[in-house]
């Protein structure tokens, strides 16, 4: 997938590229975290808004990883990962799994599910993803996984709004 003719000059102006953070932080979104395990088995993960469902025939997912992240390469180089939906009380974990050079895993809930993936058995939803399709977008790549197996919890996943998690109430 190539960009467009006139799309691919990045935007310059500092003070709109801060605008643009801002108004992308006004929508309000779901929280995922990512997991997956590279060929030595070392588990990654990041944490992702950007995240939504393709076609259910096949069941496909995609979510979008920067490409400067320390885990890009494990998910450049991946054939299977998790999504995790989180809920209000994985907010502290989200952050941490936002953070770069953070020790992710440690005493964070997560076990070994299928094939060596780190699972995180008390989030809202877990899909269990194989790769599909990676694509260009622009700093980050679009990763478009083929939904192999759903598992919901009974948590209400946490709505990402203006930099905070929020619970949703009445839900």
């Amino acid at each position: 997938m190539q960009p467009t003719a006139g799309h691919q000059a990045p935007v310059r102006d500092p003070s709109e590229v801060q605008r643009f953070k801002e108004a992308m932080s006004c929508f309000p979104t779901g929280a995922t975290i990512v997991t997956t395990a590279d060929a030595s088995g070392h588990w990654w993960g990041f944490t992702a808004s950007s995240f939504c469902s393709v076609s259910l025939a096949p069941p496909l997912v995609l979510t979008c990883l920067a490409k400067t992240a320390q885990c890009f390469p494990a998910f450049a180089a991946a054939q299977r990962w998790v999504i995790h939906f989180v809920h209000a009380g994985h907010a502290d974990l989200a952050q941490l799994f936002a953070t770069r050079g953070a020790d992710k895993f440690a005493d964070a809930g997560f076990g070994v599910g299928e094939h060596g993936l780190p699972v995180l058995a008390d989030a809202s939803v877990v899909l269990h993803c194989s790769a599909y399709a990676k694509n260009d977008g622009g700093d980050h790549s679009i990763l478009v996984g083929r939904v192999d197996k759903t598992q919901i919890g009974r948590e209400t996943p946490a709505v990402y709004f203006r930099r905070r998690f929020h619970a949703l109430q009445g839900a």
